[in-house]
């Protein structure tokens, strides 16, 4: 399912590049730039505690607009960390670094890297037609869509708009549903056309990535996920968990939406609600009982940093495979902007920027790794009320000396 369709069509390039999908940036993750054209051991002032981008921060929280946990990493040692507002305000917890948060779909690049694990492994080639190693799918699409299309949005696929109402009570429904989904995809643009993905029911073509990984490894997506990627990265707060354990587990973090009064409720606990959120309208993360390819992950701000830097080191992927994923596939909407494998990537004050976010009812996420000087940036939130591209303009201005208008509204 889908969990950012409601965003993929938002123009400019502060949606689209840093809250659809972050940023992250090319073949730089591994080799990066030359060290002394870079800066690359340089902290800019504007990055450490009490500097721009801290008061920042600090005064969204004190207005009552972030709840939540930034972390800014060099070379991945922790620059700054701050945590404000309740993870659970009915059990009196606090937010801190090691909660884990809702990603939606800044989870995607997770099933890159499993698709890309199992290249490196020889178990399949990203130009292989989906008809290789699934079945029941139409000829058209067993035959003219290949891998490469599904992780870059380029596969021309559509499906019905995923039910946000619909509330799942198990793994293997929520399964089903995926195997349903890619099955009701119908081919309605040519593969490899760049502008072809973007659909309300383009993430099938994700759900469908996700099969291929299950019948090429034998496991299950989240099972495959947990231990080659999470595992393997040290991720130990990261996880695809349920909506029993986001109940039960007081380390999860529970998404406050916003509601036409201005109020804000707990998602989890009241499912006949949902976000009214413009960009969220209607919709209920905790619906779903567990995420799955399109988004729904957890994670820790800390163990953003493990996969960056197990990116950067080789735990994860081989150097010429962290290469790859992390590389520029197809030009984005403007010079700078590119699109890559499940995120688009950018070129900001000269510098690589690579990374994903995402948004559900109560959840803001996104994550930014700058490889040519070393640094990860982290944002999870746990309500509606942030104003999330204004805070990541300023993150990625207090990491590249990038220029930045003043926001448009609240936070100094």
């Amino acid at each position: 399912m889908d969990h950012n369709a409601s965003l993929s069509n938002s123009g400019g390039i502060g949606r689209r590049r840093l809250l659809t999908s972050g940023g992250l940036a090319a073949a730089g993750v591994v080799a990066g730039a030359d060290p002394a054209r870079a800066g690359r051991g340089r902290i800019p002032p504007d990055t450490r505690p009490g500097g721009a981008f801290d008061r920042y921060v600090a005064k969204l929280a004190a207005d009552g607009r972030f709840s939540g946990v930034v972390l800014l990493a060099h070379r991945g040692r922790t620059v700054l960390s701050r945590s404000y507002g309740m993870a659970d305000k009915a059990k009196g917890i606090r937010n801190h670094e090691g909660i884990a948060f809702n990603l939606s779909s800044a989870s995607q690049p997770f099933l890159a890297v499993a698709v890309l694990q199992l290249l490196q492994q020889g178990r399949l080639t990203l130009s292989d037609p989906v008809g290789r190693h699934l079945r029941d799918l139409s000829g058209e699409i067993a035959e003219k869509v290949t891998i490469h299309h599904l992780l870059t949005s380029t596969s021309g696929l559509d499906a019905p708009m995923p039910d946000w109402q619909r509330v799942f009570h198990s793994r293997p429904e929520v399964h089903e549903y995926a195997e349903q989904w890619v099955r009701q995809a119908t081919l309605v643009g040519v593969p490899g056309a760049a502008s072809n993905g973007h659909r309300p029911g383009g993430g099938v073509g994700l759900a469908m990535a996700a099969l291929i990984v299950e019948a090429v490894s034998g496991m299950t997506f989240w099972d495959y996920v947990h231990r080659r990627v999470f595992r393997r990265c040290g991720m130990t707060g990261s996880a695809f968990y349920t909506r029993e354990q986001w109940l039960t587990d007081e380390h999860i973090a529970h998404p406050y939406m916003s509601q036409a009064d201005g109020s804000l409720v707990d998602a989890v606990r009241n499912l006949d609600q949902g976000s009214v959120d413009p960009f969220t309208q209607g919709r209920n993360p905790g619906r779903g009982f567990i995420g799955h390819a399109s988004g729904g992950g957890f994670a820790t701000a800390p163990d953003l940093v493990r996969f960056a830097e197990a990116l950067r080191d080789g735990t994860v992927l081989d150097r010429p495979y962290a290469d790859l994923f992390a590389g520029a596939k197809l030009p984005g909407p403007d010079p700078t902007s590119f699109d890559g494998y499940t995120m688009p990537i950018s070129i900001s004050n000269g510098q690589w920027v690579i990374g994903r976010g995402g948004a559900d009812g109560g959840v803001g996420a996104n994550w930014s790794i700058y490889p040519d000087t070393g640094w990860v940036g982290v944002v999870l939130s746990n309500d509606d009320h942030l104003p999330i591209q204004d805070l990541l303009l300023r993150q990625e201005a207090a990491i590249t000396g990038a220029p930045v208008s003043p926001p448009s509204g609240g936070g100094g």
